[in-house]
C-alpha cells in the first residue's frame, strides 16, 4: 500500500497562488506516475496534472496549462502542484495519486492509490 496526504489548500483571492503538497509513503515514490485530480460541488472527478516517476514528462489539462506546474522531489518522496493566478473556477477538493502504469505520450487511464483531497476555495 501506498499512502498519500495532500497539504497546502486553503481560502484565496481571484489572482492569487497556492502550493499543494503530497507526502507519500509506503512504497518506492520514484516508480510511480503521480498525479493530481479536482472535483468541484456537483461535478465529476477531473485529471489536472501528472507527471512521470522521474519527471521526465508532464501532462496538463487545457484549463491549467501555463498556470500550474506539477513537480515532484524523489529524495523528500513528495509530489507538488505550484498553483499561480488562481481563478474561482479552480474551487474543488484536490486530490493526488499514484499509478503504477507505464505509459508514453499522455497520462496513465488508471490510478493505484489515492489522498483524501485538500480544499482550496478560490473567492472572485
Amino acid at each position: 500500500q501506498m499512502q498519500l496526504v495532500e497539504s497546502g489548500g486553503g481560502l484565496v483571492q481571484a489572482g492569487d497562488s497556492l502550493r499543494l503538497s503530497c507526502a507519500a509513503s509506503g512504497r518506492t515514490f520514484s516508480r510511480y506516475f503521480m498525479g493530481w485530480f479536482r472535483q468541484a460541488p456537483g461535478k465529476e472527478r477531473e485529471f489536472v496534472a501528472a507527471i512521470t516517476g522521474i519527471g521526465g514528462s508532464r501532462y496538463y489539462a487545457d484549463s491549467v496549462k501555463g498556470r500550474f506546474t506539477i513537480s515532484r522531489d524523489n529524495v523528500k518522496n513528495t509530489l507538488y502542484l505550484q498553483m499561480n493566478n488562481l481563478k474561482s473556477g479552480d474551487t474543488a477538493v484536490y486530490y493526488c495519486a499514484a499509478s503504477s502504469v507505464e505509459t508514453v505520450g499522455g497520462p496513465p487511464p488508471k490510478y493505484d492509490y489515492w489522498g483524501q483531497g485538500t480544499q482550496v476555495t478560490v473567492s472572485s
